[in-house]
């Protein structure tokens, strides 16, 4: 009863006791960060004892400049943006891992192999190292002439490029929702090929990892809680997502963000084991830095060790 006394009279001290914890997505709000919105929306950062706050970044404010200026305690990067960052001597480590495959697609616009259009044209996103692009054009020699986009499938729907880069999730949907004919053979799957790379993690500062790993672990737990929770409840979680898409005024519809959800999960999946286990994988790590290093992408190798703080 005491207690009970004591809270009422004091509503905050609970609260004061839960540590800070701010994280950026990697994009606008969208089913893509589904685990981590659940997370939040259930309570398991609460639980956890953290009090997390969820940022998206802007074209003008990137995840990686407000973790730079300290506006925020962890952001999402690409495993291969990662890699980047820490070899030119930012150092990163990886707490949370949510992709263990490549998202990565090229399509081309001709109903044509992509790898039949050397010379080509081809839209690739200018908001994030398009790494696997560039390797497998290196390797392929593809010689492809690139043109930068920020978002969306215009530039490849009125012709202006043969060919374009989405991502399995997003805009791959956007050109079915656009009516755009599809067939399998003008549609190239980084994921099947010889460039399988895990994709989206979420990192912190190598000091900050030292300073407070407690709180690193605690917000990794309670997400991979969010993630299996949104694999269980599809239905709920898709309500959760488009409470965020409303209130951050995401161009997109329900219908789109269930493709999204389903295929974010199902990009989860190792396919060796054939279970969700939301971690760096040792040998994707090798194989990307090698690869990275080999087309002059890197600097100096990565390894797994430095990224994983040990």
């Amino acid at each position: 009863m005491l207690m009970t006394a004591l809270m009422l009279a004091f509503p905050f001290s609970v609260n004061a006791r839960q540590e800070r914890f701010v994280f950026t997505t990697a994009w606008k709000a969208q089913a893509q960060f589904a685990g981590y919105y659940v997370a939040y929306e259930r309570g398991f950062y609460r639980e956890a004892g953290l009090d997390v706050e969820v940022q998206h970044p802007t074209l003008s404010s990137s995840a990686l400049n407000r973790l730079k200026s300290q506006e925020c305690d962890a952001a999402m990067f690409s495993l291969m943006s990662a890699m980047d960052f820490i070899s030119r001597g930012f150092q990163l480590v990886n707490i949370f891992q949510d992709s263990m495959n490549s998202s990565n697609m090229l399509i081309s616009r001709w109903d044509t192999d992509p790898l039949k259009m050397k010379g080509k044209k081809v839209a690739i996103f200018n908001s994030d190292p398009n790494y696997l692009t560039f390797i497998m054009d290196r390797h392929e020699q593809m010689h492809y002439e690139w043109v930068p986009f920020t978002s969306g499938i215009n530039l490849f729907l009125s012709g202006a490029v043969d060919a374009t880069m989405v991502v399995s999730y997003n805009e791959y949907y956007q050109l079915m929702q656009s009516g755009f004919k599809l067939n399998e053979e003008s549609i190239y799957r980084f994921a099947d090929h010889d460039y399988n790379i895990q994709e989206t993690g979420v990192y912190v500062k190598r000091e900050y990892y030292q300073q407070r790993r407690s709180a690193c672990e605690k917000f990794a737990k309670a997400s991979r809680q969010g993630w299996e929770w949104a694999a269980k409840h599809p239905k709920e979680t898709l309500d959760i997502v488009m409470k965020y898409v409303r209130k951050y005024n995401s161009p997109t519809n329900r219908v789109m963000q269930k493709m999204m959800l389903e295929e974010c999960l199902r990009l989860q999946i190792n396919k060796d084991s054939g279970k969700r286990e939301f971690r760096v994988r040792e040998d994707m790590v090798q194989k990307a830095s090698r690869m990275m290093k080999e087309c002059g992408l890197i600097a100096r190798p990565v390894s797994y060790k430095e990224l994983m703080g040990l």
